[in-house]
């Protein structure tokens, strides 16, 4: 490939240009007409481009908040094929979104039929919804047959459309907006008018407003499903004055009383663009999985309010503590990202503080007033003419008549003939003066003759005459009043002000909606609240089969009393616990797993598989269950005779998946896990060597292989090779002053006050084991 070839208008010369020429070209062209036409915000009107245009088409089809309703698929259809080439689906989606109250802070669609709701359903098909515009849509076109904004072209050049609307509120703030452009994206929450009108009147008071100042009228956002917002003032306060930041926005709930002590927690307001279906399905996951032991049951008891039920597990739960987890854990408190990037002239994007989009929307109000202005001026100037017109010829009625009674051409004739000031009588107390230029004297324009000549015979009474002065004495007056607006800046900011008084009255804390909905608290940060303080305590005895079925029975029972286990199966760990517990699982592969002994299942059937409680491998056996205590210390150890301790602070799962703190390879695999409760170890192997060595001599580790505990000899085997005679088969810590004791069976225990005659070095042979051990080398 080449450069662009100079030659490129001769003609049969082939143009050829650089990939990334070409591509960045192209790409770029796409970039720009995301970003100007589809994703960002205009800040003068606070509307994208479909937006703009369905408000266009409905008011072309003559949809007024007073009027009738029209199918969806009629204006979808409308947009489409004049203004908006793109998918009708498309089109219907963003209309139905404009009727959405809990998405829209002010809609601008007035819908009639299924349009969505909070839970997340889709609006019905476009055949099946009628729609309207409603008072908010129509204040932003108001004054657009005025001249007010500029139009262009559509898409094929059959029509015209707006490049922007009027709007006599700013609402990009009122309703907000998001969007996702290439390499940028917006995201504004909606306020209130009546707040926003506020600031706005302050601004035009005082032109170098501080940013910090504009809160004291615009405190912060105002959300359609209203919410209670808990971010400080400072950061709101930044947000606004950088244009980005976010909000930390929770549902507004209460406490309701049920008697004897009972209580419920109400929510009756959920945060902004939360599903209510898809919030009430994730809390009901929490429930299930026990992340909230507190939480009991959640229910939707909601009409055309909000109204979900949060049952705690007991009345004795501190409904603090429950809605903090639930803030944590659940979509109850969300965080509401600020980005307000925005189309700050109708074509450059920015990112904008509030004041900077307010200024903008001011200074497009003023130029719309202009306008609006000039076009009123320019009607009252050729009303004014045609009214000169009329009273000449009411003032010379009789030689009017003969004109058009007699004459081939009657308007040649009205406008060759001469009216000169001699045919002019009085018919007020003043004289007529035009405020028109000359057109010579005593002569009629082209104009006021077509208009003579359309004038109906029923207008030739003497009371019409009398009209006409007074409307061309009204005229002038409005006239001059233009004048002098047009020449005044400050008359201007004093109309704008106005307008701006007239909206706040029209959509304040009268209109239906109109008051602020969302409030705002202070809120300080959740702590973490250990699953201890959110469990009610109460005594359950654990019960593990040898298959791994687990169980917790309530109370505390004889441990000796026979239980039902499966066929096959039996009793392996028995043990009193209570519900706040957590128990350690420790498998042969070296692995911790954690269980909160408040989600084992009840004792009335047989349990459940503790391989389902966590992910302990089918080719993993359970080593020992115990109940966690963060200041013990636990002695573990490999079959290979390989240990060290381990802080049980250390060994706490937070996954399913467990924690590997033993690292065994090969034959070896995990075989003891021991409290460390005395000064010495005692281990023993599997061919009967006993020995005994200070705790002191094995390394605190978190993880790891250990160090070597016994040395095992060298035995050949049948093949001929050397294997080791043994391995280790049991591993008990002491208190040395107290001896070391065992059970012999029967109930019997035998204890050894002197184990001088055992004590040696760690990793040494050991001698045989003290008299009336067991031949099975266990300690228990």
């Amino acid at each position: 490939m080449t450069d662009t070839i100079d030659e490129e208008d001769i003609p049969g010369t082939e143009v050829t240009e650089t990939l990334r020429r070409a591509i960045g070209e192209r790409y770029l062209t796409y970039a720009l007409s995301t970003i100007m036409h589809r994703a960002l915000p205009d800040a003068r009107d606070g509307l994208k481009p479909v937006h703009r245009r369905i408000l266009y088409a409905m008011r072309e089809l003559k949809l007024a908040s007073n009027g009738g309703f029209r199918k969806s698929a009629k204006i979808s259809g409308d947009v489409m094929g004049n203004y908006h080439p793109h998918g009708d689906a498309a089109i219907y989606d963003a209309m139905a979104r404009l009727a959405q109250d809990f998405n829209v802070r002010y809609p601008l669609v007035d819908g009639q039929g299924n349009f969505g709701n909070i839970d997340g359903d889709n609006p019905a098909a476009a055949r099946y919804t009628e729609a309207r515009m409603t008072p908010v849509a129509e204040a932003l076109l108001q004054g657009l047959n005025e001249n007010a904004v500029d139009f262009r072209e559509n898409y094929d050049g059959t029509l015209t459309e707006p490049v922007v609307l009027p709007a006599t509120f700013p609402n990009l703030l009122a309703n907000g907006s998001s969007g996702i452009a290439v390499g940028m994206a917006t995201n504004i929450p909606p306020h209130n008018i009546s707040e926003l009108c506020d600031a706005c009147l302050h601004m035009i008071k005082t032109p170098d407003v501080r940013e910090d100042t504009l809160l004291n009228y615009v405190p912060g956002p105002d959300f359609p499903t209203g919410g209670v917002i808990v971010e400080p003032r400072e950061s709101i306060a930044q947000a606004y004055r950088t244009g980005r930041g976010s909000f930390r926005l929770r549902c507004k709930w209460e406490i309701e009383d049920l008697g004897r002590g009972q209580w419920q927690v109400v929510v009756t307001e959920i945060p902004y663009q939360v599903q209510k279906s898809k919030l009430i399905e994730k809390i009901a996951e929490l429930i299930q999985t026990k992340k909230i032991p507190i939480l009991a049951d959640i229910r939707d008891e909601s009409a055309d309010d909000v109204r979900v039920i949060l049952e705690p597990r007991s009345k004795n739960v501190d409904p603090e503590v429950l809605m903090n987890m639930m803030f944590r854990n659940s979509d109850l408190e969300v965080r509401f990202s600020l980005n307000m990037n925005v189309l700050i002239d109708g074509v450059t994007p920015k990112v904008c503080s509030m004041k900077e989009v307010l200024r903008a929307f001011l200074d497009f109000r003023r130029e719309v007033l202009i306008r609006r202005s000039t076009h009123r001026m320019e009607k009252i100037d050729h009303r004014l003419e045609v009214l000169e017109g009329f009273i000449i010829a009411f003032l010379n009625l009789d030689r009017v008549i003969d004109i058009i009674r007699y004459d081939d051409a009657p308007k040649q004739a009205l406008m060759a003939e001469d009216w000169g000031i001699d045919h002019v009588r009085a018919t007020t107390e003043r004289d007529y003066v035009s405020p028109l230029p000359a057109k010579g004297e005593g002569e009629l324009s082209e104009v006021q003759a077509e208009a003579i000549l359309n004038m109906r015979l029923r207008s030739l009474r003497r009371l019409e005459e009398l009209e006409l002065i007074r409307e061309r004495d009204a005229l002038m007056e409005e006239r001059a009043g233009l004048e002098d607006l047009l020449a005044s800046e400050d008359l201007q900011w004093g109309r704008i002000a106005e307008q701006l008084k007239e909206a706040r009255l029209q959509f304040g804390k009268n209109y239906e909606g109109g008051a602020r909905r969302t409030v705002f608290a202070e809120a300080g940060e959740i702590e973490d609240v250990p699953l201890e303080a959110m469990i009610d305590k109460e005594p359950i005895t654990v019960v593990c089969s040898q298959m791994g079925w687990i169980r917790a029975m309530s109370g505390h029972i004889d441990l000796t009393r026979e239980l039902k286990f499966k066929d096959g199966d039996g009793p392996r760990f028995i043990f009193h616990a209570e519900t706040t517990d957590r128990l350690l699982v420790f498998g042969t592969n070296g692995r911790f797993y954690t269980v909160s002994a408040a989600n084992l299942p009840g004792g009335r059937g047989m349990g459940e598989p503790l391989r389902l409680i966590v992910d302990l491998p089918n080719e993993v056996e359970i080593v020992d269950i115990l109940i966690h205590n963060p200041e013990n210390k636990l002695l573990v150890a490999s079959s290979a005779g390989d240990g060290f301790v381990v802080p049980e602070k250390d060994v706490i799962a937070q996954t399913r998946n467990g924690k590997q703190v033993l690292n065994v390879k090969d034959d070896a695999r995990a075989m003891i896990c021991h409290p460390v409760s005395g000064d010495h170890v005692a281990v023993v192997s599997e061919n009967g060597k006993f020995l005994v060595f200070p705790v002191a001599e094995l390394p605190e580790m978190g993880r790891g292989k250990g160090v070597r505990l016994q040395k095992y000899n060298m035995a050949r085997g049948r093949q001929g090779t050397l294997e080791l005679d043994g391995g280790l088969a049991d591993i008990t810590t002491f208190n040395w002053a107290d001896g070391l004791s065992w059970e012999m069976g029967g109930g019997k225990t035998r204890t050894e006050p002197d184990m001088s005659e055992w004590l040696g070095k760690r990793a040494g042979v050991g001698k045989k084991p003290p008299y009336g051990f067991p031949r099975n080398h266990k300690f228990t």
